[in-house]
C-alpha cells in the first residue's frame, strides 16, 4: 500500500530540509540575520539598560566620596524686631525727675558665611573614594556578565523561533500526508482490501498528529512572545542560525583557564570583596581624632543700639577626638569585617559556578554536535524504511500500522535533527558566555558601543549642579 501523490513525498522531505536549516518563509535579502536580533537587543533590551543606568548611579558615589576632600560653604541670614521698654528712677543725687521713661526699638538683622574645611579625617575620605571606585569596577563588571546574559536570551530565542517554526511545518506537512493515507485507506476499505481496523488505526494516527500540530503551534507562540521580550522585535522572516564555534576555545581545559580568569561575575566578585574590606577601615575612622578649620564672618546690625554696623571674622581649627560612643563604631567595624568575610566566600561560589557552567557548556555542545551525526543517520534510515514499508505494503506484506509507524518514525527523526541543530548554535554562545567572553565586541555586532566610562569620567570632576550629563 503506498500513497499515489509522490509530491507528499518529495514535500515532506524538502520542509524538513528547509525546517533543520532554519529559514522561515521570505527572501534571503530581507531576512532578520542573528547579528541584526542581537545588536537589536544589545541596543534596546530594557534588563540591559537598566543594568546601565545602575552603573550610571554608581558612578555617582565617586564624586560623593570626594565631596570629602572639599570645604563645606554654608550662608546664613536673620531679621527681626525688637522694643525695649523700661523706667529709669531719679539719680542719686535726687536730682532731676522722679523717674525717665524710655522705648526703644530696633531691627536686628545680619548676614554670614561659615567655611568648614576637612584636614584630617583618619583617612575616612581616601577609604570612601578608593571604596567607591571599587564599586564603579564591580558594576561595570556585572553589566558585563549582564550583557552576556541578555545576549544568551536573545540567541537562544532566536533559536527557538526556528526550531519550533520548522517543527510546526513538520507537524502539519505530517497530518496533510496522514489525510491523504487515511483516505485512501478508506477507498481500499470500500473495495474489501483492508478491514475496519485500519482505518481506525490510520483515523487514530491522523488524530494524534493533529493534537501534536496543535502542541507545536503553542509551542511556537510562546517561542514569539519570548522572542518579543528578549529582542524587542516580531520575528518576521529569519535567516539561519549559524554557531559561533571559530570563538570558541580549543580545548575544556583552555575554556576553564579563560572563564576562571575573566569571567565578569567573578571580577564582580572580587571587586565587592575590596569594597567591603574599604567599609571596614571607613567604619574604623570614625574612632580616630578629627582635624579641621573653620572660617566664619558675619555683618551685623542693629544688635544693640539703633545704628550699630559690626562686622566681625574668625578662623579656628578644631580637634574632636571621640572618646565613647557606646559601642557602635565597634559594633558596626565587627559587622564589616564579617560583611567582607561573606565576599570572600562568595567569590568561591562565582568561581564553582563558573566552572559548573564551563563544563555543563562545553559537555552540552559536544553532545549536540554528536545528535546532529546521529540525527542525519536516523533521517537518512527512517526515509528508506518508509520507502520499504510502503513498497511492501503494496503487495501484501505489511500492514496499514506498518506504515504509520514507519510514517511517524520519520517525523520523530526529522524534529530530533531540527532539535540537535539547535541546540548546537545555542551551546556554542552557551559555552563562549560560561568562558565570559560573550559580547558585542567579540561578535562583531553592527551597533553603537555603550561605553560605561564615558560617563564616569562626565560626573567624576563635577563640583556642583544637578543635571545629569544627558540634559535631565
Amino acid at each position: 500500500m503506498i500513497i499515489t501523490r509522490p509530491t507528499l513525498k518529495k514535500t515532506a522531505s524538502r520542509l524538513a530540509i528547509a525546517g533543520m536549516l532554519g529559514a522561515l518563509a521570505g527572501s534571503p535579502a530581507l531576512a532578520q540575520t542573528m547579528d541584526a536580533a542581537l545588536a537589536r537587543a544589545y541596543s534596546a533590551n530594557p534588563t540591559l539598560n537598566a543594568q546601565r543606568a545602575t552603573v550610571r548611579a554608581t558612578n555617582e558615589n565617586v564624586p560623593q566620596a570626594l565631596s570629602g576632600y572639599r570645604p563645606r560653604v554654608t550662608a546664613s541670614a536673620d531679621i527681626g524686631a525688637s522694643i525695649t521698654d523700661g523706667d529709669t528712677p531719679f539719680n542719686a543725687q535726687g536730682t532731676g525727675s522722679p523717674h525717665s521713661r524710655s522705648t526703644t526699638r530696633l531691627n536686628p538683622r545680619g548676614a554670614g558665611v561659615q567655611v568648614d574645611q576637612n584636614i584630617f579625617d583618619g583617612g575616612k575620605t581616601r577609604s570612601s573614594v578608593s571604596q567607591a571606585e571599587s564599586q564603579v569596577l564591580g558594576a561595570r563588571a556585572t553589566l558585563q556578565n549582564t550583557e552576556q546574559n541578555v545576549l544568551l536570551d536573545a540567541a537562544t530565542s532566536y533559536m527557538n523561533v526556528l526550531r519550533d517554526t520548522a517543527i510546526l511545518n513538520l507537524n502539519r506537512n505530517n497530518v496533510e500526508v496522514l489525510e491523504e493515507q487515511l483516505r485512501q485507506t478508506r477507498d481500499r476499505f470500500q473495495v474489501g482490501e483492508v478491514t475496519r481496523t485500519d482505518v481506525a488505526q490510520a483515523e487514530a494516527r491522523l488524530s494524534q498528529a493533529q493534537s501534536q500540530a496543535i502542541l507545536a503551534e503553542s509551542n511556537l507562540k510562546t517561542s514569539i512572545a519570548r522572542f518579543r521580550q528578549n529582542i524587542g522585535i516580531e520575528p518576521k522572516q529569519l535567516a539561519p542560525g549559524r554557531p559561533v564555534e571559530n570563538l570558541l576555545p580549543k580545548s575544556l581545559p583552555a575554556a576553564l583557564n579563560a572563564a576562571l580568569t575573566a569571567h565578569p561575575a567573578i571580577i564582580a566578585a572580587l571587586h565587592g570583596v575590596d569594597a567591603a574590606e574599604l567599609q571596614v577601615k571607613v567604619t574604623e575612622a570614625d574612632l580616630y581624632p578629627v582635624l579641621g578649620v573653620r572660617g566664619t564672618v558675619q555683618q551685623r546690625y542693629d544688635n544693640q543700639f539703633f545704628g550699630d554696623n559690626r562686622t566681625s571674622a574668625s578662623a579656628v581649627a578644631t580637634l574632636t577626638i571621640p572618646l565613647y560612643e557606646g559601642g557602635q563604631v565597634y559594633s558596626r567595624t565587627r559587622q564589616a569585617k564579617e560583611t567582607a568575610g561573606q565576599r570572600r566566600i562568595e567569590v568561591d561560589t562565582s568561581r564553582d559556578t563558573v566552572r559548573a557552567a564551563v563544563v555543563s557548556a562545553w559537555g552540552g555542545h559536544e553532545a549536540a554536535k554528536a545528535q546532529i551525526t546521529a540525527a542525519q543517520a536516523q533521517v537518512q534510515a527512517a526515509e528508506t524504511a518508509l520507502a520499504g514499508v510502503r513498497e511492501e505494503a503494496k503487495v501484501g506484506q505489511r500492514t496499514t500500522l506498518d506504515v504509520l509507524n514507519a510514517q511517524q518514525e520519520l517525523v520523530i527523526a526529522r524534529s530530533t535533527l531540527v532539535t540537535a541543530q539547535r541546540d548546537r548554535v545555542v551551546a556554542s554562545y552557551a559555552v563562549l558566555s560560561a568562558t565570559g567572553r560573550l559580547s558585542s565586541d567579540t561578535l562583531k555586532l553592527k551597533t553603537e558601543r555603550y561605553d560605561a566610562r564615558k560617563h564616569y569620567d562626565q560626573v567624576k570632576g563635577l563640583l556642583w549642579g544637578t543635571q545629569t550629563p544627558d540634559g535631565r
